[in-house]
């Protein structure tokens, strides 16, 4: 199985199930600011 032939939302799907992660949805036209401490990796994903 190649990782590049799953779509990027069943990718998404399986990584918010993941311990560490914290899934945060921000809406069309919807403003959010974030403050955060690191160590962290944060990815924008729109699919």
């Amino acid at each position: 199985m190649n990782l590049k032939d799953i779509p990027t939302c069943e990718l998404v799907k399986e990584l918010e199930k993941r311990e560490g992660v914290e899934y945060i949805i921000v809406a069309p036209y919807e403003i959010e600011k974030f403050q955060v401490e690191g160590p962290m990796i944060l990815l924008k994903i729109i699919d």
